[in-house]
């Protein structure tokens, strides 16, 4: 038939179909299907002079392209599939285009006119078969007419493409793609890189499109178009494509990560790998197993079953606890027992489950959790195709995909990083299976050779998704798809983490070196960011209803990564890990300041505020600290995370073996390992527990795992009844989930202590320079006007400055006329007649958060002459008004607060500006300031004229019993005491001194009294300075009490030595560096003593010594004794010198109060000679001591020993 004649008799159809039209609304503009049905008889057709072959056209190229534009311009611009739906009403592409494509024979190959012909054939081919995937919201009411039509021509076209009667259409579309694929890539042009994209593009369309319902042996099931692939060479097309990617080829790598996701997608791989014998046992397994489940289902129902009177119908009442209410139960099974009867009324219970929101439905074509039966050849083709993958295309493949997902190519979408994480997760789980069947091969070989071969093998193969690059890319995809609420993609993350980590336990089990050190250093980096762990532990505890698949790759990654991380701790002992904080807003703001100005002069505001927002949001601060275990493994142990795990349980009949192991191993590490078994006492918990072991619908007994579930469940119950008997509230609490303090409570009796930490003040600001307090107001102003968030702040303080301001003013003229009066009776004190103080109040709960930490406000409401009562970190203290503040100072202020308020100085400075934020700094803190006394009691210098009561007792606790050391001295100075006046009263009559004058006395008691004072401020007394670490842990302070040991001992020792060297010496002469001469001329002039005085002073002195040594152990002891010695030197007679250490005489000197000139002064003379000799004992310690020195000079030795250490 020619084509006038097949147009003709198209024509003669349409009356037909417009007599149709007048009955109903047709869906497709008349005027559009007449064009479209014009186009399509022009094409071509079959007739009888050529033997029933397909016959193109005159314009069949011309015709091709009108379609094409007529698909895009009408279809794609308007949002509509009217086109599309009457190309397949007119039956376009059986009818048509295959005959067109079947009709170029491999011979005519360089036939140029056929070459146009079959690629506008397939630029026709690729969105007629384009899958129809569109959201709710974009679905309009002429997608809701097409889309089911469009999608059963689409079945229809997969299915005569598949089975045209030539098998080679699909030939025929890789030969279109020969001629460009030949061309070195960098050769290429568009073209011929767009007609690779279409026949990959329509490959992946072939395998996207399914039929609903459609069993392995149908046309268009998975089985077959594996096998046509496979017969075609469209296999063989991909892997070379994918062996060269990235040296020949470029742009088509996510096409072929589309083609394989929904080629592979639902396969499991322990089927692929097996051989017939092990297919044909696992399906004997498999139907035993549902025969046997059904047989239980059977047997359990049995036991109830309804008689064959069961028609006459059954009604009880049940009786309830309250008197005269029942409840009706029917059927003749609650008549067996009363716990079957319960749970028969339990049945019959309706609950009206509240609505939720609308669900994010997922789309079918991108789901890969629902399995898929593949028959016996597309298994073998398949397994071919794999092992032929992993050899040669799997590493420049996802090594490609790698970087163009880096990049953001615009070519990748979010689908794609789901779909390559799969086929991660999918490839990998096959190369270890691979790997698997070649160990158990060799095995039962006895060939040396394939253990050679088999034992030389590496994890190369795979090692491009084994780079630290990978885990970068797979952790950031799981956060951001965690944060967006992405379940599909984290359910993709999840089922890659684990295969990684399941490969790296293999690695560590190599017997290569190399793969051990490779794992090693793997295992190292993921465990080493505590950013991981958590990420894990919020992913099993995020679980709500997102599937079974995704609960099935969370449990798993969870339990695989909780194993591994405890085996390389245990293995690693010094195992570290990085936490992440984020840094302080403060810092992250100054830094993204600085990050805006370096941007402000090359991109636009907008992109430069995002990008500091991500800048920001990324600067965290890390550290380093120990990992340990038992603190990760706890935060697994809680309620979100046993929820999981027991909604995971729940599928308990459909679960296999190594599913429930999963289970059975995180609820024994819960009760036993971790000891926190009251997590899982709940009363749904314990009931799940017994349907799965004693029923209805139990485990099977001869699973393996069923006895260690009976047991595990068997020692919770002996643990519950335990526990309630030691807390009875644990009957009450089985009812509810547990939090963390009431767990802890049921574990401990008694609940745990938590201190909560009070709010701090922030930093007090102040304003730069010396600036008035106007300008001051008005940086402060012109800051706050700035911040968004405080704006308002402005005008509040401006309301309550004219509130404030309109009261005083209404006071001050009340007291005004009180006056006026000059009523005597009226009149009152000063203090009477100030105004009281005015409390600022806030406006709003924001205004009273601000009043506390917004530092800017506080510094504009302290400069308006605003006080604050309370101490500073209190949240609640109140803010006032002073009464010293007048109507008219309040009216200033608020003239100068709205003044800056209207019109803002935002710059200060002529030649290099400064902004008022920059204006603004952190007021230095105070130094700590000793304690203000009373002006009118102190000096000049502020510390009280008589300040005899700011000193401790001399003595202090030392000098509390009466048998004291300090007690035992006393008695022997005074006795020395008298025998000195008298030598000092015969001295001075030989030598015709003159008695002292008042001026002189009144000098020297001065100087006793300023040096009383001096030491007195060094006594440290137990009754007001005690140990404020007693109730410090004593293994923290073994350190400072062993050196406080080792310098008592040293002190005890040279005491000792100073005191046998003083015994020894006693007729030796003393060395010194300064004042020797003066020491000599002092035992000249003093006073010789008889036998019985000098035998008499040696045994006081040797008695004065053996306290000493008593006491010598204790150096504060003995600086006690040194100062209560002093002190009781102000009972000495005027003649008697006083002693004192150089720097205090120094002091004194200064002062005016010693004058070391007078001549005649010979008492002040052998004052200074005695305190130069006594500075010169303190620094010389090591020089020896003489019995005929005064006894103060040994302790003045040791009070110098003391303060050096």
């Amino acid at each position: 038939m020619e084509p006038k004649e097949t147009a003709e008799l198209k024509g003669s159809m349409e009356p037909k179909n417009r007599m149709e039209l007048t009955e109903r609304p047709s869906p497709i503009d008349p005027e559009v299907r007449a064009y479209v049905y014009s186009l399509v008889s022009a094409l071509g057709g079959t007739g009888t002079d050529e033997h029933g072959q397909y016959v193109l056209g005159d314009d069949a190229l011309a015709c091709l392209k009108d379609l094409k534009r007529w698909l895009k311009l009408y279809d794609e611009k308007a949002n509509r599939l009217d086109v599309a739906r009457c190309l397949a009403e007119a039956n376009l592409v059986e009818g048509d285009l295959l005959e067109i494509l079947g009709a170029w024979p491999e011979e005519s190959t360089d036939d140029r006119f056929k070459s146009k012909i079959a690629l506008a054939c397939l630029e026709l081919l690729v969105p007629l078969t384009w899958p129809i995937d569109k959201d709710d919201d974009q679905m309009t009411v002429n997608h809701h007419r097409h889309i089911p039509y469009i999608q059963l021509a689409q079945t229809s076209y997969k299915r005569a493409i598949l089975e045209s009667q030539s098998k080679t259409t699909l030939r025929t579309i890789v030969r279109i793609a020969l001629p460009s694929i030949a061309i070195p890539m960098r050769d290429r042009t568009s073209r011929d890189e767009g007609i690779i994209r279409f026949v990959l593009y329509l490959f992946r369309n072939l395998s996207i499109i399914t039929a609903f319902g459609e069993g392995k042996e149908s046309p268009t099931s998975r089985s077959s178009t594996i096998e046509a692939f496979h017969d075609q060479d469209v296999l063989a097309l991909v892997l070379t494509i994918c062996s060269n990617m990235g040296e020949d080829f470029n742009t088509q790598d996510m096409v072929i990560i589309e083609f394989l996701f929904h080629l592979l997608k639902g396969v499991s791989v322990e089927k692929l790998f097996m051989d017939d014998s092990q297919l044909k046992k696992t399906g004997s397994d498999e139907l035993g197993a549902l025969l046997a489940k059904e047989k239980n289902m059977h047997r359990a129902y049995m036991k109830h079953a309804p008689s064959r009177h069961n028609r006459f119908g059954t009604m009880i009442w049940v009786k309830r606890d309250q008197p005269g209410k029942v409840s009706t139960v029917s059927g003749q099974e609650s008549l067996t027992d009363g716990q079957r009867t319960l749970r028969q009324m339990d049945q019959s219970k309706k609950w009206n489950k509240p609505r939720q929101g609308k669900r994010d439905v997922e789309k079918a074509n991108d789901r890969f959790d629902v399995p898929v039966t593949l028959t016996h050849n597309a298994t073998t083709h398949l397994r071919q195709f794999v092992e032929e993958f992993l050899d040669s295309g799997f590493n420049p493949l996802f090594s490609h995909v790698r970087k163009a997902i880096e990049r953001e190519a615009d070519r990748v979408f979010l689908v794609h990083r789901q779909q390559k994480f799969f086929l991660i997760s999918w490839f990998l789980e096959a190369e270890r299976v691979r790997r698997r069947k070649k160990h158990e091969a060799q095995r039962r070989s006895k060939d040396k050779k394939v253990t050679e071969t088999f034992e030389a093998d590496s994890f190369a193969l795979i090692a491009s998704v084994l780079n630290q690059e990978t885990f970068l890319l797979l952790n950031r995809n799981m956060q951001d798809a965690f944060d967006t609420g992405d379940w599909q993609r984290i359910h993709a993350g999840n089922r890659c983490f684990t295969q990684i980590l399941l490969v790296i336990q293999e690695m560590v089990e190599s017997p290569l070196e190399e793969d051990q050190e490779i794992a090693e250093n793997i295992q190292n980096r993921i465990f080493y960011e505590e950013t991981t762990h958590d990420r894990i532990i919020a992913i099993l505890r995020g679980y709500k209803d997102q599937g079974f698949g995704y609960l099935d790759s969370c449990t798993e990654l969870s339990h695989v990564f909780l194993r591994m991380l405890e085996r390389y701790s245990r293995e690693n002992v010094d195992l570290q890990v990085r936490s992440k904080r984020r840094a302080r807003k403060k810092k992250q703001q100054a830094e993204a300041a600085q990050k805006g100005d370096a941007d402000a002069n090359e991109e636009d505001d907008g992109d430069a505020a995002s990008e500091m927002e991500e800048i920001a949001e990324a600067k965290q601060t890390s550290r380093e600290r120990k990992f340990d275990f038992n603190r990760f493994a706890a935060k697994f142990m809680t309620q979100p995370c046993v929820d999981t795990y027991m909604k995971f349980l729940r599928y308990y009949n459909d679960l296999n073996t190594e599913q429930l192991k999963r289970a059975h191993r995180f609820f024994y590490r819960v009760a036993f390992k971790q000891e926190l078994s009251v997590m899982l006492f709940r009363v749904d918990y314990f009931a799940l527990f017994n349907r799965m072991i004693k029923g209805p619908e139990p485990l099977d007994r001869v699973s393996p795992i069923f006895r260690e579930w009976e047991e595990l469940v068997k020692q919770l119950i002996r643990r519950m009844v335990k526990k309630l008997q030691e807390r009875p509230e644990l009957a009450v609490e089985m009812l509810f989930s547990k939090i963390p303090s009431t767990v802890y409570y049921l574990e401990n009796g008694y609940e745990k202590q938590t201190i909560k930490s009070r709010p701090r003040a922030p930093a007090t600001l102040e304003v730069r320079g010396g600036m008035a307090r106007d300008e001051q107001i008005g940086v402060v102003v012109a800051v706050l006007g700035q911040d968004e968030a405080h704006r308002d702040a402005v005008e509040w303080m401006i309301k309550v400055l004219t509130s404030a301001a309109s009261e005083r003013q209404s006071w001050e003229a009340e007291t005004a006329a009180r006056r006026a009066d000059h009523d005597p009776s009226t009149e009152s004190s000063e203090a009477d007649t100030r105004p009281p103080s005015i409390v600022v109040k806030p406006d709003c709960e924001e205004r009273r958060i601000a009043m506390f930490k917004n530092p800017r406000l506080r510094l504009l409401m302290t400069l308006a002459g605003f006080e604050r009562l309370g101490i500073d970190d209190e949240p609640d203290a109140t803010w006032i008004i002073p009464s010293a503040l007048t109507a008219r100072q309040l009216h200033e202020t608020h003239e100068v607060v709205q003044k800056h308020g209207e019109n803002p100085v935002l710059e200060y400075g002529d030649d290099d500006p400064v902004s008022a934020e920059d204006m603004l700094r952190r007021k230095p803190m105070e130094k700590a300031r000793r304690a203000a006394y009373d002006d009118d009691e102190s000096g000049d210098d502020g510390v009280p004229d008589n300040d005899d009561d700011l000193f401790f007792p001399a003595g202090g606790p030392t000098n509390t019993g009466p048998r004291t050391a300090a007690a035992a001295l006393e008695q022997l100075k005074k006795e020395r005491r008298v025998r000195r006046r008298k030598s000092i009263a015969s001295d001075d009559e030989d030598e015709g001194i003159r008695e002292l004058d008042d001026e002189t006395r009144a000098r020297r008691r001065l100087v006793r009294e300023a040096a009383d004072r001096e030491k007195r401020r060094k006594i440290k007394s137990e009754e007001f300075v005690f140990n404020s670490d007693d109730d410090e842990d004593e293994e923290a302070e073994g350190g400072f009490f062993a050196r406080e040991e080792m310098r008592r001992k040293d002190q005890a020792k040279k005491v000792m030595e100073v005191l046998r060297e003083g015994m020894v010496g006693t007729k030796g002469k003393r060395k010194s560096d300064r004042g020797l001469g003066e020491q000599r001329e002092e035992k000249r002039k003093k006073p010789r003593l008889s036998e019985d005085e000098s035998e008499e002073e040696e045994e006081e002195e040797e008695e004065e010594a053996d306290v000493l040594m008593a006491e010598g152990s204790s150096s504060p002891r003995i600086q006690g004794l040194e100062d209560e010695s002093e002190v009781e030197d102000e009972e000495t007679p005027l003649s008697s010198p006083p002693m004192g250490n150089v720097s205090h005489q120094d002091a004194m000197e200064e002062l005016g109060i010693i004058d070391r000139t007078a001549e005649d002064d010979t008492a002040g003379i052998k004052a200074s000679r005695l305190a130069s000799t006594g500075t010169d004992e303190e620094d010389d310690s090591d020089a020896p001591i003489t019995v005929q020195s005064r006894r103060r000079n040994p302790r003045a030795v040791l009070m110098f020993e003391s303060e050096s250490e």
